[in-house]
């Protein structure tokens, strides 16, 4: 009995020992590509630290934009390796948050998850990019301001309306910036309109709103001081009037 116990015991400790393990140098990359970059390549390394061999099941991106995959289907003791995860930068912009899933047969840790956060510079910032009117307000143009982003040239911008009850008029402000007159022709009946705002000479689209809406259904509450409360039951205080206590039943 005593033998068979130490049997089991040292094919467990065995077991342990000869586990498989990959160590990741990092699961989470970022990326700055240039404004010419076509792709983004993040390299996600590893090592199995284990005493047996790591075999691959999968390896797959979280969208169609991102490609992954891995060196090698398995991993010796010892070895190391890496999966290559390849972003298509396309015409997006901004900050671009994609992952890998693999999965291995470690018994530990089967399911790593790789974040791969790709900055991307864009050519033009918008602010605001959105604008409104309500409704038989008067209609007043308003301003959407348009400059180059960080180490782009834009020398001039051409914008669209899609509804002609919207004008737009472009003017140059500075280097690399511009204003853009937003003008409803009437604001007598709901409408927007989708201003496609592009740089010269550039593929890229950026986009903002005009739009008339409805006045609100009721204003806005007055902000009070938090410091004076109304008592339980007075109106407004939104809590009934507390009730008076019950006779005591106790003696003095």
């Amino acid at each position: 009995m005593k033998t068979h116990i130490f049997t089991l015991t040292l094919s467990f400790i065995l077991c342990l020992t000869a586990r498989a393990e990959l160590k990741w140098e990092q699961t989470s990359i970022e990326l700055h590509p240039t404004r010419t970059d076509k792709q983004a390549i993040g390299h996600f390394k590893y090592q199995n630290t284990g005493k047996a061999p790591v075999h691959f099941k999968s390896v797959h991106a979280s969208c169609g934009c991102t490609a992954a995959q891995s060196q090698k289907d398995q991993v010796a003791p010892g070895e190391k390796g890496e999966i290559t995860a390849t972003f298509n930068i396309g015409d997006r912009t901004g900050t671009q948050v994609k992952t890998v899933t693999v999965e291995t047969d470690e018994a530990a840790n089967q399911k790593t998850v790789l974040t791969l956060r790709t900055i991307i510079p864009s050519e033009l910032e918008i602010s605001p990019t959105f604008v409104f009117w309500k409704k038989d307000d008067k209609p007043d143009p308003k301003t959407i301001n348009v400059r180059a982003g960080k180490d782009f040239t834009v020398k001039n911008i051409k914008v669209t309306s899609s509804s002609p009850d919207f004008q737009t008029k472009v003017d140059k402000t500075g280097e690399g910036q511009f204003k853009i007159e937003v003008k409803p022709s009437d604001t007598s009946a709901l409408k927007a309109s989708t201003m496609t705002i592009q740089s010269e000479n550039s593929p890229k689209t950026f986009y903002a709103t005009a739009r008339i809406t409805t006045a609100p259904t009721a204003p806005f509450a007055p902000m009070q001081n938090p410091s004076i409360q109304k008592a339980p039951g007075a109106p407004g205080s939104g809590t009934p009037p507390a009730r008076p206590p019950a006779p005591s039943s106790q003696t003095h």
